[in-house]
């Protein structure tokens, strides 16, 4: 994806809401067989260590395409190897006994064609596994769209945003290639207080946001923020103690073959 590179700090401010996903995908999966662990789009290196605990004995590689997050992954030191590439061109150099993605593929497009072309890197026995938020018709995200096409009519195209097919579009593809699982989850979270916005605009502002901010100046994007904080104060109240529950659905699915 185009646009300014990630920045870890603020990714981090909700590690352990991101992180739990990762760990609901990642004790779906059973043994593997021989052959590396890529971890594609793997971010900070959040679920490096738990990885490489659970596949001991396979080399882990982790794949992403921001250099911030790349050096947090190295900190980690969990990862055998990282390459800095966009996870749409990447192609294994040895076929993998699993591929992990957590919160990476909304970001692509063409999942018809993608998707097979991932399973088909997978050695025999190996495990493609797959998480993607399916929040986009909620208002957290859509209004980001709604309130940035008024405020600024033509400078944001939503062809650039995140975006995932239906469920039963994945089970049609994927499904034949093997024994396919696919379930959803909502998490409830709770956000803690912020004095600097909403704490939903905190939230989703380093992610979902991103593409609508980068077409923004500095004070485009905070008169937007501005608007947004006003609408999330009413969709998702704070608690008396300033936190929010803030609801979000994850899609997962697995594919062995």
């Amino acid at each position: 994806m185009a646009g300014s590179d990630w920045n870890p700090n603020a990714y981090a401010k909700f590690a352990d809401l991101r992180l739990q996903p990762a760990l609901d995908l990642l004790f779906r999966i059973g043994d593997l067989p021989d052959g590396p662990v890529y971890d594609l789009g793997c971010g900070s290196g959040a679920v490096g260590p738990v990885l490489k605990n659970r596949f001991r004995g396979h080399r882990l590689i982790g794949v992403d395409a921001s250099p911030a997050m790349l050096d947090k992954a190295r900190a980690t030191k969990a990862y055998d190897q990282l390459i800095e590439q966009d996870a749409a061109l990447w192609r294994p150099d040895l076929p993998p006994a699993l591929i992990f993605s957590n919160a990476t593929l909304h970001w692509l497009d063409d999942h018809e064609t993608l998707l097979p072309d991932l399973a088909g890197f997978l050695t025999p026995g190996g495990t493609l596994a797959v998480q993607v938020p399916h929040q986009n018709r909620a208002p957290s995200h859509r209004l980001w769209h709604e309130l940035v096409d008024q405020l600024y009519p033509g400078r944001f195209d939503p062809g650039a945003s995140p975006g995932i097919l239906d469920p039963v579009d994945y089970h049609h593809i994927l499904s034949p290639l093997g024994h396919f699982s696919l379930w959803e989850t909502e998490y409830y979270q709770v956000l803690a207080a912020s004095d600097d916005g909403h704490p939903v605009r905190q939230f989703t502002s380093s992610t979902f946001a991103r593409p609508v901010l980068d077409t923004l100046n500095a004070q485009e994007a905070a008169n937007l923020g501005r608007h947004y904080d006003d609408v999330m104060e009413t969709i998702y109240p704070r608690a008396a103690d300033g936190t929010v529950l803030f609801p979000f659905r994850r899609l997962f699915f697995t594919l062995d073959i």
